[in-house]
Order: C-alpha cells, then sequence, then structure tokens
C-alpha cells in the first residue's frame, strides 16, 4: 500500500481503504485547488496497483468500502477499471461498495454500456465538485466544465445505477457573485437531484491562483457571518428534491448540519437562522477549520 504525494478523500470514505490509481488530476486548473499541485497526472502503473490490492486483501480482509484515489480515476479507460474492480472483489469478500472522484468531462466520455459495466463490477458512488451552479463563477474559477455540461453528467450516472455526491463551496464568488451563486448553486442541484448534496467553507490555499488573486485584491472572502447566509440561499433555492441528504460536515465548515431536504429544509433553514442571530458564539472557532 503505497502513496504518492497529497492524498485526499471525502468525509464520507473516512473509513475505506484508500487505493491510489491515478496521481493528480487530468484538469489539475481550478484556481482554489492546491490538492494536486505538487503532482502531474498520471494513470499509476497496473501491476503496481494489483499488489497493492493483494497486500491490502491480506493485511485487512475485512475491508467493506474502497475509495479509488486521486483526483478522478474515471479519466483511466472502462478496461483498465474493470481490472481493478475484479481484483477489488477477489481480494475483499465482503466488499460493499467502491468509490470515486469523478469530473463531468469524463462522465460524460463514457458510453451508457461502460458505465453499466463498472457498476456491475462494484463501483458505487461518485463524488463530483460541481462548486458552483454559476456558469460565470464556474468561468472565472477555470472548472472545466458548465452547469449544464454537470447536470447532464450527473443524470448519466444515476441512469447506469450510481450514486451520486455533490460538492459545492461557500464563498467561491466572492461577494460580488454571493447572492447570485447561491441561487443558481440551489437551482442546477435541484436539477441533478443527487442522492448526497454537501457544501465546503472556501480555505485559500497559498500557492493557488484564487490565492494571489485575493493577495492582489482582486478576489474578497465573505465574512463567516456572510458564509451561512449565503448557505441559508442555497438551501432556499433547492427544490423538488427527492431523497437528497445535505450535509455540511466538513472541517472548513463553520457550522454543521445533517437532513435530508425534501423533508428537512424547513429545520435547517431554522437552525440557520438561528445561528445567524446569536452570531460567532455559535459557529466554529477559525482554528478549528481544515481542510
Amino acid at each position: 500500500m503505497r502513496y504518492h504525494g497529497t492524498v485526499i478523500r471525502p468525509p464520507s470514505e473516512a473509513y475505506s481503504y484508500i487505493l491510489q490509481v491515478t496521481y493528480g488530476c487530468s484538469h489539475n486548473r481550478c484556481t482554489f485547488c492546491g490538492t494536486y499541485l505538487d503532482k502531474p497526472f498520471q494513470p499509476r502503473k497496473i501491476d503496481e496497483i494489483l499488489e497493492d490490492i493483494q497486500l491490502a486483501g491480506r493485511t485487512i480482509p475485512d475491508t467493506r468500502r474502497v475509495f479509488l484515489a486521486d483526483g478522478d480515476a474515471l479519466a483511466l479507460s472502462t478496461r483498465r477499471l474493470a481490472q481493478i474492480l475484479e481484483a477489488l472483489q477477489a481480494a475483499f469478500p465482503n466488499l460493499e461498495r467502491v468509490g470515486a472522484y469523478a469530473n463531468a468531462k469524463n462522465l460524460l466520455g463514457k458510453r451508457d454500456a461502460e458505465l453499466g459495466i463498472l457498476v456491475q463490477q462494484g463501483l458505487g458512488i461518485v463524488y463530483l465538485g460541481l462548486e458552483s451552479g454559476s456558469d460565470e463563477i464556474l468561468s472565472r474559477i477555470d472548472k472545466g466544465a458548465n452547469a449544464s455540461e454537470m447536470i447532464a453528467a450527473v443524470r448519466k450516472a444515476k441512469r447506469a445505477g450510481l450514486l451520486v455526491s455533490i460538492i459545492g463551496i461557500l464563498g467561491i464568488g466572492g461577494p460580488e457573485l454571493s447572492e447570485h451563486h447561491a441561487e443558481q448553486t440551489g437551482h442546477v442541484v435541484s436539477q441533478m437531484d443527487p442522492d448526497y448534496f454537501s457544501m465546503l467553507t472556501l480555505m485559500l490555499v497559498p500557492g493557488t491562483k484564487l490565492h494571489r488573486q485575493w493577495q492582489s485584491g482582486e478576489f474578497q472572502l465573505l465574512e463567516p457571518e456572510e458564509m451561512l447566509a449565503e448557505l441559508r440561499q442555497v438551501i432556499e433555492h433547492t427544490h423538488d428534491l427527492t431523497q437528497c441528504v445535505f450535509r455540511t460536515n466538513h472541517a472548513s465548515n463553520y457550522l454543521p448540519l445533517k437532513g435530508t431536504l425534501h423533508q428537512d429544509k424547513e429545520r435547517l433553514l431554522e437552525t440557520l437562522d438561528a445561528a445567524l442571530a446569536q452570531g460567532k458564539e455559535a459557529l466554529r472557532p477559525e482554528a478549528w477549520r481544515g481542510l
């Protein structure tokens, strides 16, 4: 079980076996993200991957969940992914689910039949960084896809039988576009109707373009209370969701929330209203936040 460079995973994969199948991210141009600045994108050698799976099968045979790192494992060919998934099934008799980050380009680039093969082989959930439902903001942060493309990608993944978890970022539009960001994010998530939806809170990473824009005064950060107000607007603008579980359980967030949006929306809004009324005392201390 060997790891190269920075390795991250979603909060819900905290107890998963993390298997690197690629290094870095094939896009790696998002202005806010410094995760993979330490390594260029590269598919990992299949022999090394299979060796790690065999070792993990001997040392942690009761593994139930696996997460495929790094930034977008679905950049690999369907044949290569199916080979990896098959090896995981053989190594872990109790395996319940395999997850991976995905982006719109890679999901849209695979045929429906290919996604179906991956689901049959055990791929169960993909995590897609929407960041914002605003095309203007997506262009500014160089996301590499617009909202319509990401909606189409999510719907395609869901048709194939995959669970989909969507991630947005509070504050990514700055004060100028805060209201637009919140409204459009709520609307786009509603059109996606994902299984899970979470919001992170922007933290500037030294070395990124967005950090440099902040240093030069080109970009401004929202105050903590403004982040909560933006979050309230995002939730308020969601509609017609079925069984979407909502969370703000990431370490970056000022206020942890959890609920199912179609039934808990009003409770979540009331909780946010109470926190906004209370002020900074209701928020996670700055020193406790992290990426």
